[in-house]
């Protein structure tokens, strides 16, 4: 893995932020708290959580045109609608009815795995905003439930590897991406054969793999909120 650091309440305004960087790759992570949820959510019996994904325009080598009117980056949404249901698993939702949490993640430097990045960091701006929800107490009861992390996986060179920057990632012959809550369960598995086919064997070592280096970031995670992480158990 990449070195991993984590800058809590990076922006003020918001309920809950970070910056978290996974070695170049840095994304600011915002959590903003609404009284009002989306029309198919029954606001007398749940909250909501969403997320939005942008890349700036120089987070790259060259310049990403903005996203606009008439113009729709059908990877923002993809990568968007997967933050939000890895981030949804964070939260009793009924816990919080009536309100919406939205999770902005912004890259500001991209160099690979800026996905899992944004899960990361996103469950530690929810769980701040949920912080704030109940110092004014906006709720009554903590739906914060479980930590949720994310790493990509993949084979390069015909060795399984972690975290993978861009110059990995862009001649991986397979590509992975792994959600997992903080005891041990899987909320989504994205893997593909880029320039090949994988075996099952190569399979479950992507998985010991994934599953070890979420189990750090999860420690991260707890250790950047004051508490003390768990010992989690390590795979060969």
């Amino acid at each position: 893995m990449r070195k991993v650091t984590i800058t809590r309440n990076y922006m003020p305004n918001a309920e809950g932020s970070c910056l978290i960087a996974f070695g170049n790759t840095k994304v600011i992570c915002t959590a903003s708290v609404e009284k009002k949820v989306p029309p198919h959510v029954d606001e007398t019996k749940s909250g909501w959580l969403t997320a939005e994904y942008a890349m700036l325009p120089r987070s790259t080598n060259t310049r990403n045109r903005r996203d606009g009117i008439g113009r729709v980056n059908s990877r923002g949404i993809e990568i968007q609608r997967l933050i939000g249901r890895s981030l949804r698993q964070a939260v009793d939702l009924t816990r919080m009815p009536g309100y919406t949490i939205t999770v902005d993640c912004d890259v500001l430097q991209a160099d690979g795995g800026t996905r899992t990045a944004s899960i990361t960091g996103g469950c530690i701006a929810v769980y701040d905003a949920i912080q704030t929800m109940l110092k004014q107490k906006m709720i009554t009861e903590n739906p914060f439930k479980q930590w949720i992390a994310a790493i990509s996986a993949g084979i390069v060179d015909g060795k399984p590897i972690v975290d993978l920057d861009y110059a990995n990632d862009s001649r991986a012959e397979v590509d992975m991406n792994v959600v997992m809550t903080e005891s041990g369960e899987f909320v989504e598995v994205q893997g593909t054969g880029e320039q090949g086919t994988f075996s099952r064997q190569q399979l479950n070592k992507l998985l010991t793999l994934s599953h070890n280096a979420i189990n750090k970031l999860i420690n991260k995670q707890q250790l950047s909120v004051g508490e003390k992480p768990f010992p989690k158990p390590m795979y060969e």
